[in-house]
């Protein structure tokens, strides 16, 4: 078995990629992370150097299995955050940055990290992972949001493991949004009614696009609308405007955005990507401040969508408590983290262990406080 560092997505064949991604995640697909990089978006002028680790049985043979990486800079666009490890370890004289991070850039949504079918793969792109790091003096690595069938490969390996919590709805079986309110006790489904009848009396039209109806004035209007969210979020916006063009491009079956107007022109507006079984919802933004609208646009657009194309969930992103309320329920999230320093080392694994305990806490209390009838 062999090794490849490439710095460039776009040098490894799409086809290739693909094979080891799968078809269920848009966002492990060679088009999204092609789109990506030729953007600028994940750069090493942005702080993200692309760093993937390919697999192959030997030097021609097809990759059997990918490890999609970025050496950082920084810590932004993770979503899983390690600031405080980062000052830390450089009060005490250390040097954080750069490190290495298997991530989907600037998306939290949960996925395979290690694009491999069997153990043995799985284990030595985890191995190359730590080789990197040491090789080019990387303080440490980090794999986040991956899925939970793949803690055990992390855990054999000793990396240290950090859980988190997002909100998700689940579809179960619902034939219609109707179906899913009635399964909600009376209050919470009456909240639910009062504030879609807000948004849609508030002199706006919603509708959904998909794909190839996208045109470039829809994506002139949501860039305005996703500047301002980054802005008041993050400080600036993490995609370029380029990188909306290159999706509809590159992977436009995969798009569905939800647009409010007013006398034809767009207001507002939340774009997903659509998985094998899962809706991804990824990033809003409004020009006008209208009651309810966010809540209709991110949340409720994508539970009918979900719900239309039989799709088995919905992933609203990252944080979010609030989610509780409109049937999004607390889940765990996963990561791990290989440093290289013994004292950091040390000090994080302390760390998780209390942190670990506090998040378990939360989800288990917060899952009383979920919309649906009880019992």
């Amino acid at each position: 078995m062999q090794l490849e560092l490439t710095t460039s997505i776009a040098a490894v064949d799409a086809a290739e990629w693909n094979a080891c991604a799968g078809e269920n995640n848009p966002f492990l697909r060679h088009e999204f992370l092609l789109a990506c990089e030729q953007s600028g978006s994940a750069s090493a002028d942005a702080g993200w150097q692309p760093a993937h680790l390919i697999a192959r049985p030997s030097d021609k043979a097809p990759a059997s299995g990918i490890l999609p990486g970025y050496v950082k800079s920084h810590s932004r666009g993770e979503f899983v955050f390690d600031h405080g490890w980062a000052d830390a370890f450089e009060r005490a004289g250390g040097s954080y940055y750069p490190k290495l991070q298997h991530a989907v850039p600037f998306t939290p949504a949960t996925g395979p990290r290690i694009l491999a079918s069997d153990s043995e793969t799985r284990g030595l792109l985890l191995s190359g992972a730590e080789e990197v790091c040491r090789q080019h003096g990387l303080s440490s690595a980090h794999s986040t949001f991956f899925e939970e069938d793949e803690l055990a490969y992390y855990e054999a390996k000793d990396w240290l493991i950090r859980t988190g919590e997002q909100f998700h709805w689940f579809n179960r079986g619902y034939g219609s949004f109707d179906e899913f309110l009635d399964a909600l006790a009376s209050r919470k489904r009456k909240a639910i009614r009062k504030e879609r009848r807000a948004a849609a009396t508030s002199g706006v039209d919603i509708v959904q696009l998909e794909g190839g109806e996208i045109t470039e004035a829809d994506w002139d209007d949501f860039w305005v609308f996703y500047q301002d969210t980054g802005a008041r979020k993050w400080g600036s916006p993490y995609l370029t405007r380029e990188a909306f063009s290159l999706f509809s491009e590159l992977m436009p079956e995969r798009l569905l955005l939800v647009l409010a107007k007013r006398n034809g022109k767009s207001v507002a507006g939340a774009l997903n990507f659509v998985g094998g079984d899962c809706l991804f919802g990824r990033y809003w933004g409004t020009v006008e401040d209208i009651p309810f609208l966010h809540f209709e646009l991110c949340y409720y657009q994508a539970q009918d969508a979900a719900i239309a194309r039989g799709l088995s969930r919905v992933e609203a992103g990252a944080q979010g408590p609030h989610k509780l309320a409109r049937g999004y329920e607390p889940v765990r999230t996963y990561s791990a983290h290989w440093i290289a320093n013994p004292g950091l080392r040390a000090a994080v694994s302390d760390f998780l262990d209390h942190e670990r305990a506090a998040v378990e806490q939360d989800v288990e209390a917060l899952k009383a406080f979920t919309p649906f009838k009880k019992g």
